[in-house]
C-alpha cells in the first residue's frame, strides 16, 4: 500500500499534459499485458474478425498502420477476452493517433457486427473534425549566440519549418524543433539545447500557439584528435588529411569533412567520430576517432546493367601495403557489351597537403556505332579531394587505334599535361535540390614531343538545381568540349575527341551515336555541345516525375553542325542507395522512342 500510495502522490504532482501522456502510456502497457496474460489455453477457440475503417484517406492510412485492433486482426490466436479488450481500447487509441496529425475534436464510433461464417466485423467510423493549424510561433534564443554570432540565430530561425497557417502535426512539430537546434549545434554551440517548448491547442479556434526557448551554451573549440583502432596503417594517413586544427571554433562541417576524407581512403572500412559536448571542456573539446581498418588485400567483383552500355561484369584486386609503406597497388577489369577495360595503378598514401601521387596504366576497347577504338594510356598524376573540391594534375601518354568502315585503321599518339577541377556546391550531396555542380578539364600536346599533332583540349560540364517550391525543381545541364588545332582531327587520339547521345547526354538517341557519320561509322569529333532542361515534381518525398528537353551536337566544323533534339518523361525515386531515374525519350530527328535507366548523379 505504501508503494501504491507513493506512486499515486508522485503521479498527481506531475503537470497535467505529462499526466495525460503518462496515463496513455500506462493504458497501452496494460493493454499489451492483457493480451499476453490472457493468452488462450490450447482448447480456447480463436475469435476471427475483420476491421473496416470509415474515415478520410489520410486518417484511414494512419489507423491501418498503427491501430492495435487492425494489427492483431491478422492473427488467429486472439481470444474472445483479448478481442473485447482491443475493441474497448480502440476508441482511445484512435483519438490519440489522430491527435498526432492535428485533429483534436474527432468524433469516433465503434460498432461490432456479425459477418459471414461466424466472423465478427468491427466498423470504426471517424469524423476527424477541423485540422488544427499553426496560429503563432514564438522562438526565443538565450546565451552567447545573441551577442557572439547573431547570424547563427538567424540561420536557426530560417531552419524552423512551421509557419502560421500550416497544418499542425506532432512529427512536424518535433522536426521543426530539431532542425533549429541542429542549426545552432552546427557551429560554435555544440551543447545548445531546448530549455522549454510548448504547443498550446485552442479547441475552439482549432489553432496552435507554439513557443520554444533555445539556450546556445558556450562557444566550443576543437581540441586534439584521439585515434583508436590503428593497427596496420600509419597514423600519419589520418593526420595528413585532417582538416581540423586545435583551437579553431567547432563546426559540424569540419567533422563531416574529416569523416569523408577518411572514408575516401582505401585503408578504412568504417569511421566513427565523437566530439564531446561537455561545457567543462568547451575550450579544447577532444575529438575521438574510432577506425576500422581493411585487411591488406581486398578482392571485389560485381555485375551491373546500363541502358547506355548494356550488362557488365567487373572485378578488382587491391593490396594496401606495398613496400611496407601503405602504398596501394590496384588491378581492375571491366567487361561490358561494347566496352572492355583493364587498368593497373600504384598510389602513395596522402602527403602533408592531402595529395595522392600515383602512376597508372590502362587499356580500353570500345565498339559503338561501327567505330572500334583501342586506347592505351600510361602516366602519372597528383590528386586531392576535399569536401567540395577535387583537383588533379597529370601527365599522360595516349596511343589510340581507330578502326572504321571507310578507311584503314589509324594510330594516333599524344603526350598531354592535364588539369581537372570539380566543385560541388549543393544542399545535399546525394539528393541535391539547390546549388550547382561544375567540372572542368584542360590539357595540351605539342607535335614532336611523343605527339602526332599539336592541339589544346578543354571540357566543361555543369548542373544547376533551381527549387521552385517544396515539391518542384528545375534541373539545368550544360556541356561543352573542344579540341583546338590548326588542322583536322587526324593525329589526335580518338579517346580525347567527343561524341554525344545517351542517358547523360542527348536522350532519344543511342549512346555515342551523334558524331561524324562516315559510311555508317560514327567517328568522334573536335567539338561537343549539349544542354538539357528538366522539370521535376515530387508527389512524395521518395517518388516524383519529370519532363525534359535535351539538345546537342558533336561536329568537326561549326558551319556544318546539326542539332539533335529529344523530349521525354521520366520517373524519379530517392532510393536508399541514391537517385534512380527511369526515362522514356523521343528523338525528334530519328523519330524513335528510347528508354533510359540511370543510378546516381554526376560528379
Amino acid at each position: 500500500m505504501a508503494v501504491s500510495g507513493g506512486f499515486s502522490s508522485l503521479f498527481h504532482t506531475l503537470p497535467a499534459p505529462i499526466r495525460r501522456v503518462a496515463a496513455r502510456i500506462l493504458f497501452g502497457v496494460c493493454a499489451a499485458l492483457a493480451v499476453c496474460l490472457t493468452a488462450p489455453a490450447v482448447q480456447a477457440a480463436p475469435a476471427a474478425y475483420e476491421v473496416s475503417i470509415d474515415a478520410p484517406r489520410s486518417v484511414r492510412s494512419l489507423l491501418k498502420s498503427h491501430l492495435d485492433l487492425v494489427r492483431f486482426s491478422s492473427r488467429s490466436d486472439v481470444s474472445d477476452e483479448q478481442f473485447g479488450f482491443l475493441v474497448t481500447a480502440a476508441a482511445q487509441q484512435v483519438n490519440d493517433l489522430v491527435q498526432t496529425e492535428g485533429y483534436f475534436s474527432a468524433v469516433i464510433k465503434t460498432d461490432v457486427r456479425s459477418a459471414a461464417k461466424g466472423r465478427k466485423r468491427v466498423v470504426i467510423s471517424v469524423d476527424p473534425g477541423p485540422r488544427t493549424t499553426i496560429g503563432s510561433v514564438n522562438l526565443q534564443f538565450h546565451g552567447p549566440v545573441t551577442a557572439e554570432e547573431p547570424s547563427l540565430e538567424a540561420t536557426a530561425r530560417l531552419a524552423w519549418s512551421l509557419h502560421a497557417g500550416d497544418p499542425f502535426s506532432q512529427s512536424d512539430w518535433a522536426g521543426a524543433k530539431n532542425a533549429s537546434l541542429k542549426a545552432l549545434q552546427s557551429r560554435r554551440y555544440l551543447a545548445a539545447r531546448i530549455v522549454h517548448s510548448d504547443a498550446q491547442i485552442n479547441p475552439r479556434t482549432h489553432q496552435a500557439a507554439l513557443s520554444v526557448d533555445f539556450d546556445s551554451g558556450p562557444t566550443f573549440r576543437f581540441g586534439q584528435i584521439h585515434l583508436s583502432g590503428v593497427q596496420r596503417y600509419p597514423q600519419d594517413i589520418v593526420s595528413n588529411i585532417d582538416p581540423i586544427h586545435p583551437g579553431e571554433i567547432y563546426t559540424a562541417a569540419k567533422v563531416q569533412e574529416l569523416q569523408r576524407q577518411i572514408q575516401n581512403t582505401p585503408y578504412y572500412s568504417s569511421v566513427a567520430i565523437d566530439v564531446a559536448n561537455d561545457p567543462a571542456h568547451q575550450a579544447a573539446t577532444p575529438v575521438n576517432v574510432k577506425l576500422s581498418e581493411y585487411q591488406y588485400q581486398n578482392v571485389r567483383s560485381g555485375v551491373g546493367y546500363s541502358t547506355n552500355t548494356g550488362p557488365s561484369v567487373q572485378g578488382s584486386y587491391q593490396y594496401n601495403n606495398v613496400f611496407n609503406r601503405a602504398w596501394v597497388f590496384t588491378v581492375q577489369g571491366l567487361i561490358e557489351q561494347d566496352t572492355q577495360n583493364g587498368s593497373i595503378s600504384l598510389a602513395m598514401p596522402p602527403d602533408a597537403k592531402s595529395y595522392v601521387n600515383s602512376v597508372l596504366a590502362s587499356y580500353t576497347r570500345t565498339n559503338y556505332e561501327d567505330t572500334d577504338i583501342h586506347s592505351a594510356l600510361v602516366g602519372v598524376q597528383r590528386a586531392r579531394s576535399l569536401a567540395n573540391y577535387d583537383w588533379t594534375y597529370s601527365l599522360m601518354f595516349y596511343e589510340d587505334r581507330l578502326n572504321q568502315n571507310s578507311a584503314a585503321p589509324t594510330v594516333s599518339r599524344a603526350l598531354m599535361p592535364g588539369w581537372s577541377w570539380t566543385r560541388r556546391n549543393t544542399d545535399d550531396p546525394v539528393f541535391p535540390s539547390s546549388g550547382n555542380l561544375i567540372h572542368a578539364e584542360a590539357g595540351f600536346a605539342v607535335k614532336g614531343l611523343l605527339t602526332d599533332q599539336t592541339f589544346a583540349r578543354v571540357y566543361v560540364h555543369g548542373k544547376q538545381y533551381l527549387p521552385i517550391d517544396k515539391t518542384d525543381l528545375v534541373v539545368l545541364r550544360a556541356e561543352f568540349g573542344g579540341v583546338f588545332t590548326g588542322g583536322s582531327s587526324n593525329g589526335i587520339p580518338a579517346s580525347l575527341l567527343f561524341r554525344a547521345g545517351g542517358a547523360d547526354s542527348v536522350r532519344g538517341y543511342s549512346y555515342e551515336s551523334i558524331g561524324n557519320n562516315v559510311d555508317g561509322s560514327v567517328l568522334p569529333t573536335k567539338y561537343l555541345i549539349t544542354g538539357s532542361t528538366e522539370y521535376q515534381h515530387w508527389f512524395t518525398h521518395e517518388y516524383g516525375g519529370a519532363i525534359f528537353y535535351d539538345v546537342g551536337t558533336a561536329t568537326d566544323t561549326w558551319y556544318e553542325k546539326t542539332f539533335y533534339q529529344g523530349v521525354g518523361v521520366g520517373a524519379r525515386w530517392r532510393s536508399p542507395i541514391g537517385p534512380v531515374n527511369l526515362d522514356v525519350a523521343y528523338g525528334l530527328r530519328n523519330r524513335n522512342f528510347r528508354p533510359y535507366l540511370t543510378l546516381g548523379i554526376a560528379f
